[in-house]
């Protein structure tokens, strides 16, 4: 009966020690129409992508009389570390920063007088963000249309473990030549409002394990040998107690 209590007292630690609560599991605090207007209003606009350096794009032009633009069209771009790209005929174009908009209106500048009423088409391709740490599928994935928040992000990858840290998640961003490293809380309605809240290209986001996770991973082999030290002493006991018994 002793070896049982012993064995059972010890089970419910372990499972103590490995769980999580439903709080460190739940996303936003409790959203009432009040907050939920208030978020409405303090949303953090939706950014247009800009250029960062090693950005590829496509840039079409088209206009009325094909044969006019035919020299100007090639297959892409990729930004240099300049922040250059080599335009045919037009040269070295300085796009670093713009948005698309930006960049289709500097080409229609530097086409006056060269072509009638062209048309310009500007794309960036290729952008992606990367996700790490606690979520079901890591990896790096496509930024369609360059526009994504951080918890479409978190459902491409198929959401984060139980072991995940919902407090402190970590994004790491370039801006300007500079990183830029920012936490967020999911677990409050204040990520709405964060600049953070929507991606842009290149951004890698970092889900740290919770407690739960650091603790049993590094207590897995200490729990095992205390198990036996235990196990091994309880045997011990018993073994007197029965032979007290025994010699009475």
């Amino acid at each position: 009966m002793f070896e049982k209590n012993f064995f059972l007292v010890l089970l419910i630690a372990v499972l103590a020690c490995s769980c999580v609560s439903r709080k460190q599991l739940t996303y936003f605090q409790p959203i009432t129409s009040e907050s939920a207007k208030e978020i409405s209003e303090n949303l953090s606009p939706q950014p247009e992508p800009r250029a960062k350096i090693n950005d590829a794009l496509t840039i079409t032009i088209s206009a009325l009389d094909p044969e006019a633009v035919s020299p100007y069209n090639m297959s892409g771009y990729v930004i240099d570390k300049h922040g250059n790209i080599e335009f045919p005929i037009l040269g070295k174009l300085h796009v670093l920063g713009m948005t698309e908009a930006e960049i289709i209106s500097l080409i229609q500048r530097r086409l006056e007088g060269q072509v009638v009423n062209p048309m310009v088409t500007v794309r960036f391709v290729g952008t992606r963000f990367t996700i790490l740490g606690e979520v079901r599928a890591p990896g790096s994935y496509p930024l369609h249309n360059g526009r994504i928040t951080i918890l479409e992000a978190l459902g491409a990858a198929g959401d984060l473990t139980q072991y995940a840290n919902r407090a402190n998640v970590l994004i790491t961003r370039e801006n300007n030549g500079k990183v830029e490293f920012a936490r967020l809380d999911l677990r409050s309605d204040e990520i709405f409002t964060s600049p953070y809240f929507y991606l842009q290209q290149n951004d890698v986001i970092y889900v740290e394990p919770n407690q739960a996770r650091s603790t049993s991973n590094q207590s897995v082999g200490l729990w095992l040998s205390l198990a036996g030290t235990l196990s091994s002493a309880a045997t011990v006991i018993v073994t007197v107690l029965r032979y007290n018994q025994w010699g009475k």
